[in-house]
């Protein structure tokens, strides 16, 4: 049987016995699984940065973390809301209306949609504790 040996730049094959085939194979396989364990313990050099950080990421991860946890009270918080309060912070924070604007088209006085958000800032404000 033909046998190949790889190396990094050519691949020989030799011919060999059945029996010594069947040997290297088993061989082989003893090997790569001996590799797997060893590897699969350990970080790779790669995943390290040059001071040894194990995630050469810029991004701050306790930062990042908080902003999650910030976002995740948020939507819960706005979905405790009514839904004419929600629809006020869509239409003053998402399609970017002016409370004059809103005022108008509501046909109450400015005063009455500042009111409005503030109530609904403070619910928040709650909420997110």
């Amino acid at each position: 049987m033909k046998y190949d040996y790889h190396f990094n730049n050519e691949t020989i094959s030799i011919d060999i016995p059945d029996s010594d085939y069947y040997v290297l194979v088993e061989m082989d396989r003893l090997e790569y699984n001996v590799n797997r364990k060893e590897t699969r313990r350990h970080i790779s050099l790669e995943a390290c940065d040059r001071n040894d950080n194990q995630l050469p990421s810029n991004t701050d991860l306790e930062e990042t973390c908080i902003q999650r946890m910030e976002i995740d009270a948020l939507r819960r918080g706005m979905d405790s809301l009514l839904p004419e309060q929600r629809e006020l912070i869509r239409k003053v924070f998402f399609e970017n209306q002016t409370i004059i604007s809103l005022a108008r088209v509501q046909g109450v006085n400015e005063s009455a949609i500042r009111d409005r958000l503030s109530r609904v800032y403070k619910k928040l404000k709650i909420l997110m504790k």
